[in-house]
């Protein structure tokens, strides 16, 4: 520090401060001459004249200055028990994430002639001060700093990377980095998240990145769906541990956790977070040994610390599958539409007009109601459908992804329009439907083929007849080759092909699509026989209001309708089957299956719309415990 630089921190002239330190300021301010021997203090200034006689000798003293300490006391043990190791005293300093707190430690820091100094700087402003350092020949280590490149860092990249992989190890794919706001540790780590993502060929996108300072944080796991995060900082961890009950997650069979750790392994007992733990002491041994080889003129060494065999988990209790692969997928295969709901006094009628309350536009057809409905109860999804090449199917590209339904089974059709299907809804919640078919019309058996594939760990293929027949009848072929169930709903039919009931497992028409296919009976036990005859082992025809009626070699009987108020009744039997697929899945009875998809279609038919109105697996569940709590009892 010169006296050109204090006076200027002073805001006076050199002379003054001259005056001050050399005891010739009687005619000087009390103010200004207290001030001035202040700033002379905490910014350690020698004069000329006493520091020209400072010896040229070593003082086997160095120096620390961090850029926080708090965290790092197995880093300082390091660097203390190899500078005791060769006849060094330490001093410490702490910056405490200040500039000006780390310019007055270079000063003192030089003031007290250290040999060396283990640097972190604070910011990369901090540089402008190492000529301090320069200019009395004292080495200097760099660590943790992006500036200047001859830092020694921990790998921090390396660690996020491993911790990342280490969930994709797991199988999960919809995974997210929980960071601190300005910290490097995090802005590392999250690189080497990003990295893994790419080299796994994993999308990223900005919600994959949250922060601890968020208060909401949480709650964007639960709306995002991520199944798997890696925290920074283990204090973020143990934040998220507490938090994730608040929506109802458990670690790790809803959420699984991994985590950067401090300090020693066996320190906190619970929870039990899987951690990779920084390898602060061998760090600054390291550290300090490279400095003292560079105070010493020896040859230094070559600076290696670890290998990602050196990093490993102390654990692995805080990870598991996601729920969604510790199950078998669900495949749907049907039509995707844009519905335009429109709320009416009373139905359409010939030759009268029919004015429209209120109306919405969204994604529907039953094939991705079927689908959104499964994924929102945390099932792995695949929806297999055509749509136009159209702005429709943009945005219904970008709900699916939202909803984190796999649409890799979806193509565009650039001779047709996506569907549309133009909905009335009265006021006792009942509906008429208008489809114009558009794409769904192109989805031919020979795309059932190309996508084969798909059906590999299918549990369950949802079909629903909104497309072409032929193309219904190959799918339930595949999925059969493939050892998966079919559960068909007879939308839009006025015939029942043979084929078609034979390949299905379980068989889910309404009470006016059981009149049609079988008019020759009037009654629902008799339309649920005939199918039954008909070689379909399992018979479930939704009555609406009046619940369903259920036909099966064991049983049959009727499920009354759970107590909802019916305001908008189109998604019901969609609600019902994606909710019906994604617990027989888990290994429910069929016939608890059945009580909770009635569940989840009261909730359906309780508000407007059908993929708004699809309930999410917390709410469905939460919402059993308190009716029929034994309902979710694996036998």
């Amino acid at each position: 520090m010169t006296i050109k630089e204090i006076a200027k921190l002073a805001g006076v002239s050199i002379s003054t401060v001259s005056k001050i330190v050399n005891n010739k300021a009687d005619n000087i301010n009390i103010e200004t001459r207290n001030r001035v021997l202040k700033i002379v203090k905490e910014y350690n200034y020698t004069p000329y004249g006493t520091a020209k006689n400072i010896s040229n000798a070593k003082t086997f003293v160095i120096g620390v200055l961090l850029r926080h300490s708090t965290l790092l006391n197995l880093m300082l043990k390091g660097i203390m028990d190899m500078a005791q190791k060769h006849g060094y005293n330490v001093l410490l300093c702490d910056s405490m994430d200040s500039e000006e707190k780390e310019l007055k430690h270079i000063t003192a820091l030089c003031r007290h002639h250290v040999d060396g100094v283990i640097w972190e700087p604070v910011s990369e402003n901090s540089i402008q001060y190492e000529h301090y350092f320069q200019e009395q020949d004292i080495a200097v280590s760099y660590i943790n700093s992006s500036l200047p490149e001859a830092s020694h860092c921990l790998d921090f990249m390396q660690m996020g990377y491993l911790a990342a992989q280490k969930l994709l190890d797991y199988r999960h794919t919809h995974i997210a980095c929980l960071t601190k706001p300005g910290s490097f540790r995090s802005k590392m780590v999250f690189e080497g998240f990003k990295k893994c993502l790419f080299d796994n060929e994993i999308p990223y996108s900005e919600d994959m990145k949250l922060f601890v300072t968020d208060p909401d944080f949480y709650t964007q796991i639960s709306l995002q769906g991520f199944t798997g995060i890696v925290s920074t900082h283990f204090e973020a961890a143990l934040s998220l541990y507490e938090k994730v009950k608040s929506f109802h997650y458990h670690i790790p069979s809803d959420l699984s956790l991994i985590s950067l750790r401090e300090d020693a392994g066996d320190a906190i007992c619970f929870p039990r977070i899987s951690s990779l733990q920084i390898p602060y002491e061998a760090f600054g041994e390291k550290v300090c040994y490279h400095l003292i080889a560079a105070c010493e003129n020896l040859n230094e060494p070559e600076f290696t610390l670890f290998t990602s065999d050196n990093l490993t988990l102390d654990h692995e209790e805080s990870l598991n599958a996601p729920p969604s692969c510790r199950y078998k997928k669900v495949i749907s295969v049907g039509s995707i539409n844009t519905d335009i709901t429109l709320t009416v006094d009373e139905l359409p009628s010939s030759g009268s007009t029919t004015v429209t309350t209120a109306s919405c536009i969204s994604l529907g057809g039953k094939g991705a109601n079927q689908a959104i409905g499964a994924a929102r109860l945390g099932r792995e999804v695949i929806l297999i459908g055509k749509i136009g090449n159209d702005y429709d199917s943009t945005v219904i590209y970008d709900t699916l992804k939202k909803e984190h339904v796999l649409t890799h089974g979806i193509r565009r059709s650039s001779a047709s329009a996506t569907g549309k299907a133009y909905i009335h809804v009265q006021k006792d919640a009942e509906s008429c439907i208008t489809v114009l078919p558009g794409a769904n019309e192109t989805l031919s058996p020979e795309d059932i083929l190309s996508r084969e594939h798909l059906f590999d760990g299918c549990g369950y293929c949802l079909i629903s007849t909104e497309i072409p027949m032929n193309t219904c009848i190959q799918a339930a072929k595949t999925a059969h080759f493939h050892h998966a169930k079919n559960i068909v709903k007879p939308a839009t039919l006025k015939a029942l092909p043979t084929e078609l009931l034979a390949n299905a497992d379980i068989f889910v028409p309404n009470k006016r699509e059981a009149a049609l296919l079988c008019p020759s009976e009037n009654i629902v036990e008799k339309q649920a026989d005939y199918f039954y005859r008909q070689g379909c082992p399992v018979i479930i025809i939704t009555l609406g209001h009046q619940g369903s009626y259920v036909k099966t070699a064991d049983f049959s009987g009727y499920f009354p309708a759970a107590d909802f108020p019916s305001i908008d009744s189109t998604g019901g039997a969609d609600a019902f089957i994606a909710a019906f697929a994604s617990y027989l899945t888990e290994g429910y009875p069929l016939l608890n299956a059945v009580k909770i998809a009635t569940h989840a279609a009261g909730f359906c038919i309780s508000r407007t719309g059908v993929v708004p109105a699809l309930i999410d697996r917390t709410s469905l569940e939460n919402h059993i415990k308190m009716t029929e709590p034994t309902l979710l009892t694996l036998a």
